[in-house]
């Protein structure tokens, strides 16, 4: 269920997400080449993965069309904790699956909790927690 959308590479701004060599990115910076006398003008986009965090670099002519993920962000309570691994259900559809407790949330996630989550691409990703459980 990858939901992506198209816009060409001399329209990203820095902070749009992109698709980098297959993997979801935030677009750090964008220069722009001016067109030669036959030739088109061209786009560096230095982008950094959104989920392992890893600098990228593309360079490709100004009219064409880049890949851009759009990102589900979910609320899901939390079932149980084992170790970084928390087991969540969606609030929405009710599927259970578990996702990896970031660095930044250790030790303030419990079971009962509510947490928001994103979708990008096929991965999931657990962002903040927004609801204490009782």
């Amino acid at each position: 269920m990858a939901d992506i959308t198209l816009k060409t590479a001399g329209s990203l701004q820095k902070g749009n997400y992109v698709i980098v060599d297959g993997v979801a990115s935030v677009v750090a910076g964008v220069q722009t080449s001016r067109p030669g006398k036959h030739g088109h003008a061209k786009c560096r986009i230095e982008a950094v993965g959104i989920i392992d965090g890893k600098k990228r670099q593309v360079v490709v002519p100004g009219h064409d069309n880049m890949e851009c993920p759009i990102i589900g962000k979910k609320n899901a309570q939390v079932l149980s904790i084992s170790g970084n691994v928390a087991n969540v259900m969606d609030m929405e559809t009710y599927e259970t699956y578990d996702l990896i407790v970031p660095e930044e949330l250790a030790g303030t996630v419990g079971s009962g909790d509510v947490v928001l989550y994103w979708q990008i691409l096929n991965d999931k990703v657990m962002k903040q927690v927004m609801q204490k459980g009782a």
